[in-house]
This record gives C-alpha cells, sequence and structure tokens, in this order.
C-alpha cells in the first residue's frame, strides 16, 4: 500500500535570476549558513562575558580554510568523477563539499588563530561548537535546490520530488525519494539545542563539548548517508563516509566520556 499521500516538491531552478547576474541558491544557502553561526558563535561569545569582536577575527579565516577543506575532501573521495574534467574541481558553485573536511579545517584554522591572539581555546570552542551544526542545517538545503544527495527510493508522505534529468539512471522511472536534506538537516538543528544544553547545565569539563558534537555529527551522518544512493568512494564495499563517520563516533565518545563531570559538580 502506497504511503504517498503527499511529496516535497524540488526547486525547477538551482539559481536566482536577478536580471544582470544569477545566483546560485546553493552558494547563498551555504552564506547563510555561515552568517548564521558567526552571529550565534558572537551571541554565546558575549554571553560568556567576552569581545564578540574575536569571533569575527577567528571567522576571517577559519570560514575560508573551512570551505577549501571541504571542497578538498569532497574531490580526494570523488576523484574518479573529476577525471578529464580537473577544471570542475574548484567550480564549488556547483555544489560538492565534503562537510567532515570542511569542519575539521575550519576548527583547525580557528584553534590556531585563537591561541596567536592569546584567546582560551577550551572556553572559545565551548562558545563556536554548537554554531557548526547551525550552519550546517542551513546549508544542506542547497542540496535540495541542486536535486543532489537524495535517499533511496520511498513513498513516504515527505518524499522528496527529483526531476528526470537528476535521478541515477536504474531509477528513471521513480519520482519520489528519501529527502536526506531535510533529514540532515533536522538533526543538526537537533544536536544545536542539545549542545546548548549541556552546555548551560555545564555537564561537561570546558573544552569537551566538540566531543560530543562530533560524536553526535558523526551518530547522524552514519545513518543518512546509508540511506544515499548517490556515487560514492567505498572501501570494502563501504561508503567512504561511512567509515568516517564510524571513526568520528569512537573518538567523539571518547573525549565526551573523559570530559564529563562527576554528578556531584553537575548538579
Amino acid at each position: 500500500m502506497s504511503l504517498l499521500l503527499g511529496s516535497i516538491p524540488s526547486p525547477s531552478k538551482s539559481y536566482l535570476d536577478l536580471g544582470v547576474i544569477e545566483l546560485r541558491a546553493y552558494g547563498l544557502m551555504i552564506a547563510l549558513g555561515v552568517v548564521a553561526a558567526v552571529w550565534f558563535s558572537q551571541k554565546r561569545w558575549k554571553a560568556y562575558g567576552e569581545d564578540p569582536e574575536n569571533i569575527s577575527a577567528i571567522a576571517l579565516w577559519a570560514v575560508p580554510a573551512g570551505l577549501i577543506g571541504s571542497r578538498i575532501y569532497h574531490v580526494a573521495t570523488d576523484w574518479k568523477s573529476y577525471q578529464g574534467r580537473w577544471e570542475d574541481a574548484i567550480k564549488i558553485w556547483e555544489g560538492g563539499l565534503g562537510i567532515p573536511g570542511g569542519l575539521a579545517a575550519g576548527v583547525i584554522v580557528g584553534v590556531v588563530i585563537a591561541r596567536r591572539q592569546n584567546i582560551s581555546v577550551q572556553k572559545v570552542l565551548d562558545a563556536v561548537i554548537p554554531s557548526l551544526p547551525l550552519a550546517q542545517a542551513i546549508g544542506r538545503w542547497g542540496n535540495w535546490f541542486n536535486q543532489e544527495l537524495f535517499g533511496r527510493p520511498t513513498d513516504l508522505p515527505w518524499a522528496v520530488e527529483i526531476g528526470p534529468a537528476h535521478r541515477p539512471e536504474k531509477y528513471l522511472d521513480i519520482n519520489t525519494f528519501h529527502p536526506t536534506f531535510l533529514y540532515e538537516s533536522l538533526w543538526n538543528l537537533a544536536l544545536v539545542w542539545i549542545l546548548v544544553t549541556v552546555d548551560r547545565k555545564e555537564y561537561l569539563k570546558p573544552g569537551h563539548l566538540i566531543g560530543l558534537w562530533i560524536f553526535g555529527y558523526g551518530l547522524g551522518r552514519l545513518w543518512i548517508e546509508a540511506l544515499r544512493i548517490d556515487q560514492a568512494s567505498l572501501i570494502l564495499g563501504i561508503r567512504v563516509n561511512i567509515w568516517i563517520s564510524a571513526i568520528a563516533i569512537i573518538a567523539g565518545a571518547i573525549v565526551w566520556v573523559k570530559g564529563r563531570k562527576p554528578i556531584h559538580e553537575s548538579i
């Protein structure tokens, strides 16, 4: 019995025509995510009693590093699709960002800048970390505009409609698929709430909120990645990003558990 009582339509265009220029929706969503993350980080840093301009100084270097890192990760893990057309590797506006690479590069560069400015790394990490899944939650909607990175066919009421030009060859006669962009967006919003709550209640030692974030992101990415049907590099028959997610879960859990305060300290 079909459950398809409705579905999510996909945009007919992946850009906004402004007459003089065409504004790529994918890039716009990434930009909105960055702006939201910087704003939220500044708000949290100010609540810590610190100068919000510290966040601007860090973001000036961390954001470009994150974009470059995410693109390098994407191309490195999907290099076969760029064979014979390596010039397309720099066309970031057409889509194709590897979030694990971007997050890693952005955090590393952010830590370096914080140290150079004599800012407490542990404190700034706790302030900034919840803003990262917020940026991801917004940026993922760029995949919706591009009609890409969707999941297996489904007739669930929230299935996303994908145009024939964007469907894998084996699914040309199927219209609706799992909206993995939506799943990841909602997962990340929930993660923002969890991180903010844990930080506010001081359940973790300073600087260890990053462990809970890495664990939570890896856990969500693991099951969402398993739904996807787009071409991907494999290791032992398993998608590379699933391996990365498993590593993130383990590494994040170690940092998270080590950072837990004794119960009497967090009450």
